[in-house]
């Protein structure tokens, strides 16, 4: 069963009883406790379940988000790195922007718990800080773009006229020579305000956004400050970030190296 396939059972389970004890759900589809629990531990992250010690119970909520959860699981391990790295960047106390993707939601995991002062367009980064004690929230307002769960558009850029961040950490759909492009024209206007808030712009992308061309262009390369990536990237698109003196960050480099190397030495 693909994890995907899992989740959604795992969920269907939780609506159809109410609640369900994690020893009871380990029994009905055969997986360990350890792999189900992050699975409610996911769904409890988009709202549609709610924890609770022992299994979880379900919360009424309704999935509005299929094409980021569709793509939650695509290339997760590189993401992972990237928002490890770009979580290292900030430091307690600081003032971030998140734009909603996958790869931010990413980096807002990593910044649960923190002391930070964060303010998102995106519902499933603001649910992951809606009850966090540590973190001030400011979730901005605007048209909600159903399939991604991202509040866009001319309201979402008019409350960011008295906002400044450290950082505004951002998600794109493609980079080229030409520049970084998206995937939606009310996205590229939103997220052309949130780069005029910040201190830093700072793009989070897997390498398969690297040479990617999409409907929206957003900006030149050179009007970015950091582009955090993962080991994938090429030599050729490492000179071209360079030689638009975009600060380069490859995270999860070591690691690829390590896994590389001992596949060798299997093969």
């Amino acid at each position: 069963m693909l994890v995907e396939e899992r989740r959604k059972k795992v969920l269907e389970l939780v609506k159809d009883r109410g609640f369900i004890a994690l020893n009871d759900l380990a029994a009905q589809l055969d997986y360990s406790e350890s792999t189900l629990r992050r699975d409610l531990d996911y769904w409890d992250q988009l709202g549609l379940l709610k924890r609770t010690h022992g299994g979880a119970m379900y919360t009424g909520g309704q999935l509005v988000m299929p094409a980021l959860e569709e793509r939650t699981s695509a290339n997760l391990r590189e993401k992972q790195w990237i928002a490890r790295e770009a979580a290292r960047r900030i430091q307690d106390g600081d003032a971030i922007l998140l734009d909603g993707g996958t790869t931010t939601l990413e980096v807002a995991k990593q910044l649960v718990g923190r002391s930070l002062q964060i303010v998102t367009n995106s519902l499933p980064i603001a649910n992951l800080f809606a009850s966090n004690r540590e973190v001030d929230l400011v979730v901005l307002g605007g048209y909600l773009f159903p399939r991604t769960g991202v509040l866009l558009g001319p309201l979402c850029v008019r409350m960011m006229d008295d906002i400044h961040v450290h950082q505004a950490i951002l998600s794109v759909g493609g980079i080229t020579a030409k520049g970084l492009f998206n995937s939606n024209l009310l996205l590229v206007e939103t997220e052309r305000r949130m780069m005029r808030c910040a201190d830093e712009v700072v793009v989070v992308a897997d390498h398969t956004k690297l040479g990617r061309q999409a409907l929206a262009f957003l900006c030149e390369l050179p009007a970015i400050d950091t582009l955090i990536v993962d080991a994938g990237i090429t030599d050729e698109q490492r000179r071209m970030v360079e030689e638009a003196g975009v600060r380069l960050i490859v995270a999860g480099e070591s690691a690829a190296e390590g896994e590389d190397g001992q596949r060798g030495l299997q093969a």
